[in-house]
């Protein structure tokens, strides 16, 4: 393997992937959260840096091809699970995750059946918007569960009384329970929407990807 910026840069994203998992083994919350959402953002960035240096320098090769997408999925995949294994959304977060993670196995194993002729199921525009719907909603969904657990903490201990006078603002809200209570809303709103956007796309891009792929899976 050439050990370009290029490939450091991709492999470094793909040993970050498993380590989003284990913060949450190792870290309280929302500390946790903190270090998966800069975690998960300097690996989202990395992703486009290294497809923008290895173009610019001549520096593009077989080994970056083959494991740049590898480290999109499983950054994509681990930090799905963790959502669903600890945010308090994970409801809605099933079928969205669901989808994404078939589309995902479903298409590598089209890669994968295809051999020589993978070719033909080229990374267009829509999948590379896919991709970047599904690190955005991911990172949203991270900041909601810091909103929320710092909200978490402010109430803990107070009257439940004392609390609806805050946000009815007959009370100063000396802990700032509005604010926090604002970000949780809105970033769970906005991350949730953002989830089932890629998911949509998810579907829509394997549904080309396995149409594409329709003529060279007929039998002689």
């Amino acid at each position: 393997m050439n050990w370009t910026l290029p490939n450091i840069l991709t492999v470094l994203r793909l040993v970050a992937a498993p380590v989003i998992a284990v913060l949450f083994l190792y870290f309280t919350r929302p500390y946790a959260d903190w270090f998966a959402l800069l975690l998960f953002i300097v690996a989202s960035v990395t992703d486009w840096i290294d497809g923008y240096v290895a173009r610019a320098w001549n520096q593009e090769s077989q080994i970056g091809a083959m494991l740049d997408p590898i480290a999109d999925k499983a950054m994509v995949a681990i930090a799905l699970a963790v959502l669903i294994g600890f945010s308090s959304l994970s409801g809605w977060l099933v079928l969205p995750a669901v989808l994404i993670l078939f589309r995902e196995v479903f298409v590598s194993g089209l890669r994968e059946y295809l051999g020589q002729s993978a070719g033909t199921l080229k990374v267009t525009r829509l999948a590379k918007w896919k991709t970047t719907a599904q690190m955005v909603a991911i990172a949203v969904l991270f900041a909601h569960g810091i909103f929320e657990h710092y909200l978490g903490m402010s109430i803990i201990g107070m009257d439940a009384t004392i609390v609806g006078d805050i946000f009815a603002g007959r009370e100063e809200d000396l802990f700032g329970l509005q604010w926090k209570h604002t970000g949780m809303t809105y970033s769970g709103q906005a991350g949730l929407a953002l989830i089932w956007l890629a998911a949509g796309l998810t579907v829509i891009t394997g549904w080309d990807y396995f149409r594409k792929a329709l003529p060279l899976l007929k039998d002689d």
